[in-house]
């Protein structure tokens, strides 16, 4: 099963990730909350469209803009819509 961890820490775990552009969506209710915070940081894909971020934040360390997701992504992405990806020394091991 799928998960990111970060400082030794299990941010989301789930069977039913989205594999694209080889990196891991996770379903929202997979993603564990109290360690994500909100970004007013954000990104255009040509393809998804907007990307929001949030931080990591784990025994006190914050791992910025650690994570991303589309709330309202274009059509061809419409299968990751709110799913959250990671990247920044966030590890997904299978």
């Amino acid at each position: 099963m799928p998960k990111a961890i970060w400082n030794g820490t299990i941010i989301a775990e789930s069977d039913d990730t989205v594999v694209v552009e080889n990196n891991h969506y996770f379903p929202p209710k997979s993603v564990r909350r109290e360690f994500v915070q909100h970004s007013d940081y954000e990104t255009v894909c040509g393809w998804k469209g907007t990307a929001s971020y949030l931080d990591v934040v784990v025994d006190g360390e914050t791992n910025r803009q650690a994570a991303w997701y589309y709330a309202s992504p274009k059509q061809a992405a419409s299968n990751i819509c709110d799913h959250v990806a990671f990247w920044k020394g966030v590890v997904v091991e299978s």
